[in-house]
């Protein structure tokens, strides 16, 4: 008598092949029944012998498609119902769907061995796909993810694709991208009042145009790319001067990994994460200098070609090193629709490369480096979006709104918490319709009822996000303290809800229980019942507000207002301009001055004392100027940074680095010396707040500790003192990774809170 099971496999296990696997493995194993998608994953139903189930397990367990990621497994007894073969079913709907959306995958080496045989019917095909690589998230319209559901929807198969589509030994066996040069969609170039028409054509004249130094715009998988050669120094100022993009770094894309060894220093880890299947744009040290690519800076943004258009612009003679960057004005969102991209980028791109499927969302290339604990994503987008990346123990649906820098929402469905594309600022039209637009396309795509959602925001109530969720009707709101949702996006990502730490948050900005400005806070809690302010930073005066973020010798001045001893900073070495007294004058008259503990303008008055006197012209640019200077210089003593009465105190640190530069010592060995001094002194702090060494786990979030000097000298001394430190993996450190925090304490808030409270505080919050 034959056995019968029911299997629900979770995770990101639809348009990977997870179906023809399981249909071949099944038969292999002489098992009958069937397999579909659900809303939840893949749902299995097999009947025969018990040995061959268990083999039929091991292999689904153990040897699953490269690109499946298998979170959960049910398996029930059934009744057996007498089935004599095994069969791939249409697709089933019958609740809201929780199955996880794949990001999109780069083209796998399968179909690059096709796209450059001439034998091939794909030769040259750059649509190619199968189930194992290939666009995703950006095509899927609805879920579950069938054909119907994507943007292919308006190319039917011709007789040849649909023979694979359908034949259960073939590799694009219900591939739902697959197309060929006669049913699928193509390439066409648009160069002023010249129209290429033709695919190859098309694309051996963009990399001919690449050559003689032009800007293209390029359409991909999440948008369009503004590309040029770049070690055309021409090229590269004509696009930062179109784009309006002073000195920010530009991403390239080189031929293969042996090129990107040649011009940046890859270790083994660097390397895995340059070739791994989300493909982001990695960081790591320049060994060449690449004109005007990355001013002021000792890292270069490398990535390798992920689609098959890529491979052919390459193989079409297209230099060897690109820059290729979202295109897009500086501080909008990336443009991916046709007709958006020809009338914002005509300014900046002398040509087109337009493909004709349709995306379905922008979505920006990822940023990641191997760092002191790893490797860490600084922006999550494509290859990792819209991947979940926890599990987060609530039963209602939750949309956290995340902060208005380098926003990303989270939205949680049946516990399991989806994190979006990077949108961006929102402190930009473009980006807050971007914002808008992704929020409704979460909430339909998992078909969520507005009124059922907890929404959740940050606590400034300033922010667009704040705004937002205030405007939404008949959703319960909660508002999250921003640097308690860094910690939490920790944590959550470990699942560690219980977990006691110390959390040290470092960061530019962000609204305190106070209503003042925080940023460089230090907690002791968990998720489950929450976080106490136990340290900060010694409060200073931020003259000006929020546009003290764009000149460091504003925010220096209230910071060296509190240090008694200070050289001439309006004489040489310094030469502080005039916005620096002006800052004064403000301070002393109490005129648009705030308290802050803001560990980012922290790292801002430290860079304007060595010499970054003018306007930043992008985030993070004057503490990323002076880790470059830090990181030439060998091993020095730290200055000193002092922690008592509850606050770290920074006047001894600033005190010796103006005394220092006014003596001429080394640039690089002061600057190395203030990130030492910061790394001991937040050490010092940990060992002085939990003296017993009662808590384990030391937690670090927040944009501050994006600079990998600071996180590895401060990692090295909390491990040298026998603490464990976690810091961000899945989610940015900086406010990209704030939504997860965000979901993850207001699902433990609303459990410890008395329903009566929790109406309460939504009125309250209105």
């Amino acid at each position: 008598m034959p056995s019968a099971w029911s299997i629900k496999v979770q995770g990101a296990v639809q348009g990977v092949g997870f179906r023809p696997f399981v249909y071949r493995l099944a038969r292999a194993n002489s098992l009958f029944g069937w397999v579909l998608n659900g809303e939840e994953g893949v749902e299995i139903f097999l009947e025969g012998a018990d040995q061959s189930f268990l083999e039929f397990m091991n292999r689904l367990t153990q040897a699953p498609p490269p690109a499946a990621q298998i979170a959960k497994i049910e398996v029930l007894n059934r009744e057996p119902a007498g089935l004599c073969d095994f069969a791939i079913r249409e697709s089933t709907r019958n609740n809201r769907p929780t199955v996880r959306i794949l990001a999109d995958l780069p083209v796998c080496d399968e179909c690059v061995r096709e796209l450059f045989d001439p034998a091939d019917r794909r030769y040259h095909y750059p649509c190619i796909n199968c189930t194992m690589c290939g666009p995703r998230f950006t095509v899927i319209q609805a879920l579950p993810y069938d054909r119907p559901n994507t943007t292919m929807q308006a190319w039917p198969l011709c007789p040849a694709c649909d023979a694979e589509y359908h034949d259960a030994g073939n590799r694009r066996f219900h591939a739902q991208p697959v197309a060929c040069p006669e049913c699928g969609p193509g390439y066409f170039l648009q160069n002023g009042s010249e129209l290429v028409s033709g695919t190859e054509a098309s694309i051996h004249r963009a990399a001919a145009l690449l050559r003689e130094g032009k800007i293209l715009a390029v359409k991909g998988l999440g948008g369009y790319h503004l590309a040029c050669d770049a070690r055309n120094a021409r090229a590269v100022a004509a696009l930062r001067e179109r784009k309006f993009r002073k000195e920010k770094p530009f991403a390239l894309m080189v031929r293969d990994a042996a090129i990107a060894s040649s011009i940046v220093a890859l270790s083994a880890a660097a390397e895995t994460l340059l070739r791994s299947i989300e493909r982001p744009i990695v960081l790591a040290a320049a060994r060449v200098e690449v004109a005007g690519v990355a001013p002021d800076n000792d890292e270069l943004g490398v990535m390798l070609p992920y689609t098959p258009l890529h491979h052919l612009l390459f193989a079409a003679g297209a230099p060897e090193i690109l820059v290729m960057t979202s295109a897009n004005r500086s501080s909008e969102p990336i443009a991916y629709e046709d007709d958006e991209a020809l009338a914002r980028l005509s300014e900046i791109a002398d040509a087109f490369l337009i493909g004709q499927r349709p995306i379905a969302r922008r979505v920006d290339d990822s940023v990641a480096r191997v760092g002191a604990l790893g490797p860490a994503v600084l922006r999550r987008a494509r290859g990792y979006a819209p991947g979940a990346v926890a599990e987060i123990p609530s039963d209602r649906p939750i949309l956290a709104l995340g902060a208005d820098l380098k926003n990303a929402i989270t939205i949680v469905v049946a516990g399991q918490a989806f994190v979006s594309q990077h949108i961006g600022d929102l402190d930009y039209f473009e980006s807050r319709l971007a914002f808008e637009q992704t929020i409704r396309d979460f909430v339909k795509m998992y078909e969520i009822q507005w009124d059922e959602l907890l929404v959740v925001h940050d606590a400034h109530p300033g922010y667009v996000s704040t705004a937002f969720a205030q405007e939404l009707a008949g959703c319960e709101k909660i508002a999250v303290q921003h640097h308690r949702a860094h910690i939490a996006s920790v944590l959550a990502e470990r699942g560690d809800w219980k977990k006691r730490a110390i959390g040290i948050s470092f960061d530019g900005t962000g609204y305190g229980d106070d209503g003042t400005i925080w940023g460089g806070e230090v907690f002791i809690g968990s998720i489950a019942d929450g976080f106490e302010r136990v340290a900060h930073l010694r409060p200073a005066a931020l003259a000006g507000g929020d546009a003290a973020a764009q000149h460091p010798v504003q925010a220096a001045a209230g910071f060296l207002a509190q240090v008694s001893d200070l050289p001439d900073l309006k004489a040489a070495p310094f030469y502080f301009p005039e916005r620096y007294e002006s800052a004064l004058e403000l301070i002393r008259k109490d005129v648009r001055t705030f308290a802050t503990t803001s560990m980012g303008r922290l790292f801002d008055a430290a860079a304007a004392l060595l010499g970054f006197t003018r306007e930043i012209s992008f985030e993070g640019q004057a503490a990323m100027w002076l880790e470059h200077l830090a990181r030439r210089a060998g091993d020095v003593e730290p200055y000193a940074f002092p922690f008592e009465d509850r606050e770290l105190d920074f006047r001894p640190l600033l005190e010796s680095m103006a005394k220092d530069r006014a003596r001429g010592r080394d640039l690089g060995q002061i600057a190395r010396a203030f990130h030492r001094g910061v790394a001991n002194g937040c050490c010092k702090l940990v060992n002085q707040v939990d003296p017993q060494r009662a808590i384990e786990a030391v937690v670090l979030s927040g944009g501050v500790f994006q600079n990998s000097l600071l996180l590895g000298d401060l990692t090295a001394l909390l491990t040298a003192a026998g603490r464990r430190v976690y810091a961000n993996r899945a989610v940015p450190s900086n406010d990209g990774g704030i939504s997860l925090g965000q979901a993850a304490v207001a699902a433990f808030q609303t459990r410890r809170a008395h329903p009566a409270l929790r109406e309460s505080r939504a009125i309250a919050l209105k």
